[in-house]
């Protein structure tokens, strides 16, 4: 099938993170957004007049039938996009789906068995892995520039107070799938394994301290690359000192990134060792460009969709659709373990944890 001369778009589920998706396909200058979807048919309306008012269905299926379009966008919940990727890949449309990409490892797993069989690609979105700076970065490191990486951390350490958590959906293993791990920590968890690679076992433990939920509002793991990188990594929902951070500590050099919900060359910062010299630590400078491209989605889907227009693979911002979701994956596994260690192989045939993450989390909150 050759590839269109436009990309034909159609976005389902017209909440907040859907004005990113319309913007990004409003920008780009051979995408055009066709069709809308929503459960609720006066906020679908309401979206698509702001977007050029493309048409509205009542469903995914009689969106499809009518339009045909391209790619589909999923801008629902985690639950929903199993069959609704099912549904746009026997249609003939490539998938592009918020995180987390599904309620499950099995539903991914379906997903992308999908893709493959209907020859249509699937990219999940992790726009912390776009802009200029992050692939400067994940340069070096693959280069072999800054020798090798020893030591990570990456923390995700955000706030959300009980009005956030009094949504009935929220903080429930059923609905919302795991806590603040799932929900905000894969975010810098994928960006981290972005610029490391593939991982080899972790060890995860799950904290109640605060917030009244069935999920953890804390989370803290060990996960061991495998290029033998040692990362510790903190996921959070009570810091009030919000900050998203990774620091990767090298032979030659530590880097370190800080920002909250994306980041652009002004957050990162490359610090030689001492016997590194200055001529070597000058070879490490960000290109001298006249404009930072920070991260976000409107890059992210730039860049699919240029390759979906060409006819090319995804490009690096959207490959291994699994790997951090297997990562978030194997520190529920590991807490339900009572902390044992878990391997991509323990992970593959797992008895509960492929199909959803519910795992003991340890209450610490005051006794009444």
């Amino acid at each position: 099938m050759n590839p269109p001369d436009r990309l034909r778009c159609a976005i389902v589920g017209a909440g907040a993170v859907a004005q990113l998706h319309a913007q990004a396909i409003a920008v780009h200058p051979r995408a055009d957004l066709v069709a809308v979807t929503d459960l609720v048919p006066t906020k679908a309306r309401q979206f698509a007049a702001q977007w050029g008012d493309p048409p509205v269905y009542h469903s995914v299926d009689q969106l499809l039938a009518a339009q045909t379009p391209d790619v589909v966008l999923l801008c629902t919940p985690p639950e929903a996009h199993r069959q609704q990727a099912l549904a746009a890949f026997a249609a003939g449309a490539h998938v592009v789906v918020e995180k987390p990409p599904a309620s499950s490892l099995d539903q991914l797993d379906d997903m992308i068995r999908a893709g493959r069989r209907a020859g249509r690609e699937l990219a999940v979105v992790f726009q912390q892995r776009s802009g200029a700076a992050a692939a400067h970065i994940r340069g070096l490191l693959g280069s072999g520039a800054l020798g090798r990486p020893l030591l990570a951390h990456c923390q995700t350490l955000w706030y959300r107070d009980a009005d956030y958590f009094a949504a009935p959906w929220r903080g429930r293993w059923q609905s919302e799938g795991g806590g603040t791990t799932l929900g905000h920590g894969i975010h810098q968890i994928d960006l981290l394994a972005y610029l490391l690679g593939d991982w080899d076992c972790v060890w995860g433990r799950l904290w109640r301290l605060a917030r009244q939920t069935e999920t953890e509002d804390v989370s803290t793991a060990t996960v061991v690359f495998a290029n033998g990188v040692v990362a510790v990594v903190s996921s959070s929902a009570v810091s009030p000192r919000q900050t998203s951070a990774i620091r990767i500590d090298t032979d030659k050099a530590t880097i370190t990134l800080e920002h909250l919900y994306g980041h652009g060359r002004a957050d990162w910062r490359v610090t030689p060792a001492p016997a590194v010299s200055a001529a070597e630590a000058a070879a490490w400078a960000f290109p001298d460009q006249t404009e930072d491209e920070q991260s976000g989605h409107a890059p992210w889907l730039r860049d699919v969709f240029d390759a979906l227009l060409a006819g090319a693979p995804l490009p690096a911002t959207a490959s291994h659709p699994a790997r951090a979701f297997e990562i978030v994956a194997a520190i529920y596994a590991s807490a339900a373990a009572d902390g044992g260690v878990v391997r991509p192989a323990d992970l593959a045939r797992h008895p509960t944890h492929r199909s959803g993450f519910a795992s003991p989390v340890a209450d610490l909150r005051p006794q009444r």
